[in-house]
């Protein structure tokens, strides 16, 4: 016995090269014990052990699963987060700035920070899906992992004792408590990639209305989610040995970790801005069949192109929905500014494609700002800087950074009037503005218009406004040609 135990000691050493602690708050009070593996991939996890927010099963659901993930190259740290005591901001900045922390020492950890996942486990699975749900861009992971997670805050639903612990008396206020049911803020294209793993008689934690509402939301989003659910377990198995399907879900969550995919911490980003077009309305699983995800496969893995797409939205900023004002455009902002090139790399890139819905007559009315307001979008996305003299002294002159290169496209054709929506308005008044705002910036115009063709066969659905699948593939080929053709004169 005690020789088996010495081999597996050694067995796990092997796997750990270093293990240290990290304080997330002054005091020490919240902290990450580090796991960093022998031979890292670049990959991390952040673990939030469960315990109804009332106190953290630090063992089963923190310390056991390092040799699992160390032996993987994945680093892992398990995070002690402070309880709430009604006061939900309290672990959610614990969380936050434990990604947060471990994207700040990435080069020192050998650790890719667009590769940082979180995982939780029951009130922990709530804490990371809250993270992955409600963080802004830089402390969202990039990928989740939950266990049994607790989901819903609506009493009926849930664990009772996470609910009082998390939100205390606004355990009343039924605003909070949906914004704190996290399958209602799960968001299409934002809420990174899942894993769920419970088992069907959790009694603790009904599984249909908190794990299975999550891939429910995530599924109906078009977002990336895997659900195995086992027939018993109940709540709280873990890492444990003697949970009937052990042995199953460890290689059920290892085969979902090596298929999933690493953006390098090389690859150009390439922000896909836009409206329903983008966003994939229409397109089952746009997340993989709409444009910005085809166009990741046609430019590979150098690139890592997001989409930011949502539906209805203007470019006018006194449009019925305009862009600027969504979640989206602000994630977009966080994702270009954090990028870190060197001098030699291929910029970045913005594809912006807007102006279809701003042709909508009660949108139209304030076609005199369109210009202006594409003006500002193409201002925060890229500032004009200084430019310095030989002296490192800034002069009068003005000038953008290199990086993100900015791509304005001209809408796909109508195919016909739909909801105000009229071809006429997008290329005689339109288009002309997008041209004309791409010349004073010495921007390129990917001509959509005029290189889709609305009658080839299935390019187009039904309503005359947004393509199939087969029109996105074309879009995304348009598209893609354009930045390659781009990127091949910059080297």
């Amino acid at each position: 016995m005690s020789l088996l135990f010495l081999l597996a000691a050694t067995f796990c050493v092997a796997q750990t090269a270093r293990k240290f602690t990290v304080n997330i708050t002054s005091d020490g009070k919240a902290n990450m014990v580090a796991y960093l593996p022998a031979s890292p991939t670049g990959r991390a996890v952040v673990g939030c052990p469960g315990g109804g927010y009332s106190h953290l099963s630090m063992q089963n659901e923190g310390h056991d699963w390092a040799e699992f993930f160390n032996r993987q190259g994945i680093a892992y740290f398990v995070l002690t987060y402070r309880m709430p005591h009604g006061d939900r901001t309290i672990p959610v900045g614990d969380a936050c700035q434990a990604v947060r922390t471990v994207r700040d020492s990435a080069a020192q950890w050998s650790i890719n920070p667009r590769d940082v996942g979180i995982m939780g486990f029951s009130a922990g699975g709530h804490l990371a899906s809250t993270v992955s749900t409600h963080a802004q861009w830089a402390e969202r992971p990039d990928f989740t992992i939950l266990f049994y997670p607790v989901i819903s805050m609506v009493e009926s639903e849930t664990h009772r004792g996470s609910l009082d612990n998390f939100l205390g008396q606004d355990k009343k206020n039924k605003d909070i408590v949906r914004q704190f049911s996290n399958h209602r803020a799960v968001r299409r294209h934002l809420t990174p990639p899942a894993i769920i793993l419970m088992a069907n008689d959790d009694r603790a934690v009904p599984p249909v209305t908190n794990g299975i509402a999550y891939y429910s939301a995530m599924r109906k989003a078009g977002n990336h989610c895997t659900l195995h659910v086992y027939d018993s377990g109940g709540h709280g198995f873990g890492m444990r040995t003697n949970f009937k399907y052990h042995d199953q879900m460890i290689s059920d969550l290892t085969n979902w970790l090596h298929n999933l995919p690493a953006v390098k911490p090389e690859a150009v980003r390439v922000a896909c801005i836009g409206n329903s077009i983008t966003d994939g309305m229409g397109i089952d699983c746009a997340e993989y069949l709409g444009y910005p995800a085809i166009m990741q496969r046609q430019l590979g893995s150098a690139y890592d192109v997001r989409n930011f797409g949502v539906s209805s939205r203007t470019m006018l900023q006194k449009g019925d929905y305009p862009y600027v004002k969504e979640k989206a455009w602000r994630d977009a902002l966080s994702f270009i500014r954090s990028s870190q090139h060197s001098a030699d790399s291929l910029p970045d890139v913005v594809v912006i494609k807007l102006g279809t819905n701003d042709s909508k007559p009660h949108n139209w009315q304030h076609k005199a700002e369109f210009e202006q307001d594409l003006q500002q979008m193409i201002d925060s996305l890229n500032p004009l800087v200084p430019v310095l003299n030989k002296k490192g002294k800034p002069t009068k002159k003005m000038q953008r950074s290199a990086s993100p290169r900015i791509f304005l496209c001209t809408p796909i054709p109508a195919a016909h009037e739909q909801w105000g929506i009229t071809d006429s308005v997008i290329v005689n008044e339109v288009i002309p503005m997008i041209e004309n705002v791409a010349r004073k910036n010495n921007l390129p115009v990917i001509d959509l218009h005029s290189q889709f063709d609305v009658k080839e066969k299935d390019f187009m659905q039904r309503d005359g406004i947004h393509p199939t699948e087969r029109g996105a593939y074309r879009m995304a080929e348009i598209i893609a040609g354009e930045i390659k053709k781009e990127s091949s004169g910059n080297k």
